[in-house]
């Protein structure tokens, strides 16, 4: 037995036992005839007393000791003489009587605490380290008691766990597939799974009623904090439900993990609002609510003064932040660089302070009185104090930055509280969206996602305003899941693939397996996936996801500490029939 208790496990009530504990070499510290050393687990840490009194040989054995060193104790454990209640052992310490050895090691090239001095790629190269750090396993830990209160929320309600393959066909679903040769099948290959939403489907068709997965997904996209190429999804689906059905379900579920991971009750009814409703007051259709700064239309109240910004411009949207009045000229300044950013692309700002005084001053005062400011204070539901900031453009790329420029301004103000959580349904979705580049449309969830009933009579004549069966969950300005009401009718399904610019063909052959089993009695069935990367780094109040994933990409989609991707060598291109053409 190498240890009898863990390094985070003994207390007052232990004093005079004989212990056993085995763990790392936090650090230590030579007092001249005394030295101390913290040993360190997952649990915590113990305080190690060596005495040359006692036994001077056991004492020089402990000052070889280095960081990170894998080492077995016993000893006694006695009340520390300098307590330290900062820790739950700081109380006690063990007076060592053995000490083992049990692996070296290399000074680490970062030191292993809460806050350490490594950078993020360095730490990266060396995640088993990394990992080591209270702040990546609390992460891992949070993961874990999140999934496991998943499944038993799914298990009370009926849900069955059943795993569906990695290795499947390549279908289109909005991202690129990453793709896998097959020997055994020369010159064709598998793809790996952006989601499992074909399978949960058939399994819909073959009755199973309520089917739920914890699942890995793989998509081939650009990558940024809350995306990687190999993610998690807590994948689900129902049958004989509509939309109401799955939003109750999957409320249930989310108010479930909020209770009993972070003792969170998350209040009345989660609130609603349409697509069109989002982006209208805050260009996302995954807004944060937790604070407001909503949109305000000011056409109106700008446009006709000869500022040709204003003018020509499709849309005028401000922002009112309060009490911001304050801000200086060099702080607007900052204000302006940022949005000028490439990220955002905006050519500039306007602003207009509403002074205490009662007086207007603007960035635009030429072209617009005192009286026509006015009318902007009152449009933007203004007091004294408060300060308008002013963006003009085409209508959806507006939106979007005013967007940005809002979670902004929310970020500066210490308006998002990473620990206040704000759920939010956004439904009716468009189905479609119209691609200027391939001059087709494309389905703004997946192909399989059902029109709403009342808007079928549009669906030939003006197919881009047929709202969607579909709904997404938002929170804190993050997307943690989102589904749909399927189709299961293969006439509508067929319409479906014929607006989307498929031939028959080419339907057939990427989804032909679906449409026969449309065929045999398809309930109707509806679905929602949560992203359990996202859900876990909300809950933890982080925006980036990496934490969270113990051996995650960078933005490059490189694991670093394996070097991975890498080439393949010669022999295994033959025995796949493969050449490269770089």
């Amino acid at each position: 037995m190498y240890r009898s208790h863990t390094c985070g496990e003994l207390r007052t009530s232990h004093i005079g036992q004989t212990v056993k504990l085995a763990g790392w070499v936090q650090r230590s510290k030579d007092m001249g005839g005394l030295t101390f050393v913290n040993l360190r687990d997952r649990y915590g840490i113990t305080q190690l007393n060596f005495n040359s009194e006692d036994n001077a040989k056991l004492t020089d054995e402990a000052n070889k000791l280095g960081r990170e060193f894998v080492i077995q104790v016993e000893g006694e454990v006695i009340e520390r003489s300098s307590k330290n209640m900062n820790i739950p052992t700081g109380e006690i310490e063990i007076k060592v009587s053995e000490l083992t050895v049990l692996n070296a090691s290399k000074t680490p090239p970062f030191t292993i605490e809460d806050d350490t001095d490594g950078g993020e790629e360095l730490r990266a190269q060396y995640r088993y380290l990394d990992l080591r750090r209270n702040p990546v396993q609390e992460k891992l830990r949070l993961r874990n008691k999140v999934a496991l209160e998943t499944r038993k929320y799914l298990d009370s309600v009926d849900f069955v766990d059943v795993e569906t393959p990695m290795l499947i066909k390549s279908t289109p679903e909005g991202a690129r597939d990453f793709v896998v040769p097959s020997r055994m099948n020369e010159g064709q290959f598998y793809a790996l799974p952006q989601s499992p939403q074909t399978f949960k489907q058939l399994l819909m068709v073959s009755g199973l009623d309520r089917y739920y997965q914890i699942v890995k997904c793989f998509r081939d996209e650009d990558l940024r904090a809350d995306r990687q190429p190999e993610f998690t999804q807590i994948d689900c689906e129902m049958t004989f439900v509509d939309q109401e059905d799955v939003l109750t379900t999957f409320e249930g579920m989310i108010r479930h993990l909020f209770t009993e991971v972070k003792g969170v009750d998350l209040g009345e009814e989660f609130p609603r609002m349409t697509y069109a409703e989002a982006m209208t007051r805050y260009g996302s259709d995954k807004p944060d609510i937790r604070f407001g700064m909503e949109f305000v239309d000011f056409n109106e109240v700008t446009k006709g003064r000869g500022f040709g910004i204003f003018d020509d411009a499709e849309a005028v949207l401000a922002i009112n932040a309060e009490q911001c009045a304050v801000y200086t000229r060099k702080q607007l300044d900052k204000l302006t660089d940022w949005v000028r950013r490439p990220q955002i692309g905006c050519k500039g700002l306007i602003y207009m302070r509403y002074n205490e005084d009662g007086t207007f001053k603007s960035s635009v005062d030429k072209f617009y009185s005192q009286e026509d400011l006015a009318k902007w204070a009152e449009a933007a539901n203004a007091k004294p104090g408060d300060l308008i900031l002013v963006l003009s453009g085409d209508l959806a790329k507006v939106q979007k930055q005013m967007n940005e420029l809002r979670l902004h301004m929310g970020d500066e103000l210490g308006l998002r509280n990473p620990k206040v959580f704000k759920p939010l349904w956004v439904v009716d979705f468009p189905l479609l969206e119209w691609d200027e580049e391939s001059e087709r449309y494309h389905a703004m969830h997946h192909p399989f996602t059902s029109p709403k009933p009342e808007d079928m009579h549009l669906i030939d004549t003006d197919p881009g305003k047929v709202r969607a069966n579909a709904y997404d969950l938002a929170m804190n300005g993050v997307e943690l899941g989102g589904g749909s009401i399927r189709i299961h009718d293969r006439d509508i399904q067929s319409r479906m693939f014929d607006l989307l610019g498929f031939s028959k063909e080419e339907a057939e052959a990427q989804f032909g397996f679906l449409m026969s089993a449309f065929e045999y009695g398809a309930p109707p069935h509806g679905g929602l996936a949560f992203g359990l990367d996202r859900l876990v780094a909300t809950m933890g109040g982080s925006e980036s996801i990496r934490d969270y994933i113990a051996f995650p990409k960078n933005n490059s989609g490189r694991d670093v500490m394996i070097d991975a991707p890498s080439p393949l060598n010669e022999e295994q291109f033959k025995e796949l029939n493969i050449k490269l053409t770089l």
